[in-house]
């Protein structure tokens, strides 16, 4: 079958196909019935939008079949889905939605007091889980693809418009259109041998673009089905998997751990699942993970915005990401000079040696297939410059060519005027069997430059042993001398954000005082208790030395 040259032509395919392809609980549609139900929400979406509006739609749900058939109906009529963050609040949540100039919101009944207060002027709401929504959709009952169409889709018809996050300011809504995303779908299913029979989870949140490009897109470019989960539940995951027969599922941030942090079961490799595509899960789950469950993880890389790609082939060693794309020309550069890094020097037991001179920032030198983001011509000239596409993501690159992921260019710390990278630091202390998870970020120093700290959340049922911690720091090769947390935070759970990434921000507001458990290296390297005592002799240090503005008075005492 010839590739696709629109998202809209591969939902066409859809038409006449009544072998399962959507589930959801005890629903199960037809890859027909969702082509049919598409064209519906298509008609209707074409007589709804005001004439001359930007043909764009928000949807703010959970992962329920409404999602899916609107993205699908917004393919049909060349609209724009805006993928709408429910962990937005108030004037943010009215910001996102008019900012990407959504004319029609969809929502349910369980987000409707989100919007309650809110000013939304022009914005018409769909709440799906109504009569008032079934009338509406009673008489387009009969529509077929291409019946209503706002314009022709083309590969350049806009067809996202997803928020990316940012340290600093209102999020970006990256623009990807039908020709990227169809294509990105293909060279999923031609990469992971998608077939047909295959059934394709999404757990992760279908507002980011990993659900959506990374599985939602591959699924229907594969002819494949999917599966929906309203939210990613740890517990519910083998459960699902093994109810909707699912072979592919996608993850981002800390899912993976979490999946590892539930019981061990003696049925846990009793299940269809194939394989497991994301980011971030690191080399160490990855391993757990495959031992345990029986399914291997494929670590990749893409940014959000499409303007770089990392191919993973068979010989990639382990803890490097793969190689640059075909279409990419990738380089590790000095974000403040531009030149290029050299190739990282390892030693005994794979400790990087050179971390000051081998780690830069990731560019794309040649041509990009970034679209740029709604109305930002700000942010689409700090990602494009000089030519180059800027992806804002630390790495390194042996002597190879291969590529190795060292955290985002705010995770990046400065100790004793040696730079090193948050992520390089995690996957170390990720080997510690009694962690369920691992955060490390940058504190500041009372003198100069920053602090390691770690928060870590433990397995069940076990406390923190801070010898234990600080021998199983000796026993680690590649454990640089400035690696070691000065700062431990016990925490009960590891915050997140929405898309299960760590929500650094929030730790690094709480500070060195988390009204919990915080331990402090002492000079002989052992982890004691850190009080109001401590904190105090520390703030003293700050205020000696100029710094105390960098100390939040109130961090972290809620």
């Amino acid at each position: 079958m010839r590739s696709a040259g629109t998202v809209a032509e591969l939902v066409q395919r859809q038409w006449g196909d009544h072998r399962p392809g959507l589930r959801y609980e005890d629903i199960v549609l037809s890859h027909h019935q969702v082509a049919s139900g598409a064209a519906a929400r298509a008609a209707l979406l074409a007589d709804l939008l005001p004439a001359g509006s930007e043909p764009h739609l928000g949807v703010l749900l959970d992962n329920t079949p409404e999602f899916s058939l609107w993205l699908s109906a917004a393919a049909l009529a060349g609209a724009a889905v805006a993928g709408i963050n429910p962990t937005r609040r108030g004037a943010e949540l009215a910001r996102d939605i008019l900012h990407t100039e959504c004319r029609v919101l969809i929502t349910e009944r369980a987000h409707l007091p989100l919007l309650d207060g809110l000013e939304l002027p022009g914005v018409r709401v769909l709440v799906t889980d109504t009569e008032a929504y079934a009338g509406l959709l009673a008489p387009y009952a009969g529509a077929e693809p291409g019946d209503a169409v706002l314009g022709r889709p083309g590969p350049g018809t806009r067809m996202l418009l997803y928020f990316t996050s940012g340290s600093t300011g209102a999020p970006k809504a990256a623009v990807c259109t039908q020709g990227r995303l169809a294509a990105a779908g293909q060279s999923l299913v031609d990469h992971f041998g998608v077939r047909r029979e295959d059934v394709h989870y999404i757990c992760m949140p279908m507002f980011h673009g990993n659900a959506v490009i990374a599985d939602w897109a591959p699924a229907l470019a594969g002819g494949a089905a999917v599966a929906l989960r309203r939210r990613f539940s740890a517990s519910g995951f083998l459960a699902d998997v093994r109810a909707h027969g699912a072979t592919y599922f996608t993850y981002v941030g800390r899912a993976v751990q979490y999946l590892l942090a539930t019981p061990e079961r003696p049925d846990d490799r009793e299940h269809p699942l194939r394989t497991g595509f994301g980011t971030e899960a690191g080399a160490v789950d990855a391993a757990r993970f495959r031992e345990r469950f029986g399914v291997r993880l494929t670590e990749g890389y893409g940014s959000s915005e499409g303007g770089a790609a990392i191919q993973r082939t068979p010989d990639t060693p382990a803890g490097a990401i793969g190689r640059a794309s075909d279409r990419d020309d990738l380089a590790v550069v000095d974000p403040s000079s531009g030149r290029e890094r050299v190739a990282a020097v390892f030693g005994e037991g794979g400790k990087l040696l050179n971390g000051a001179a081998a780690i830069g920032e990731l560019v794309n030198r040649g041509r990009t297939p970034f679209e740029g983001y709604w109305r930002n011509e700000e942010a689409d000239a700090a990602r494009v410059r000089g030519g180059w596409y800027w992806t804002g993501d630390l790495f390194f690159r042996d002597a190879d060519g291969f590529l190795y992921f060292a955290g985002r260019t705010e995770d990046r710390l400065r100790v004793d005027s040696e730079n090193l990278a948050a992520a390089v630091i995690e996957n170390i202390l990720a080997r510690w069997t009694d962690a369920a998870a691992v955060a490390v970020y940058a504190v500041p120093d009372p003198v100069a430059g920053d602090q390691v700290m770690a928060a870590l959340a433990l397995r069940d049922g076990v406390r923190f042993d801070p010898a234990a911690f600080a021998a199983f720091l000796r026993d680690q090769p590649d454990l640089g001398t400035k690696m070691a947390p000065r700062f431990v935070r016990i925490v009960r759970a590891m915050p997140v954000t929405a898309t299960n990434k760590v929500h650094r921000a929030g730790l690094r507001l709480a500070g060195f005082w988390s009204g919990a458990a915080v331990w402090c290296r002492d000079p002989e390297g052992r982890y004691v208790p850190f009080g109001e005592e401590q904190l105090a002799a520390l703030t003293a240090e700050f205020e000696e030395h100029g710094r105390a503005e960098l100390l939040s008075s109130d961090a972290g005492r809620a």
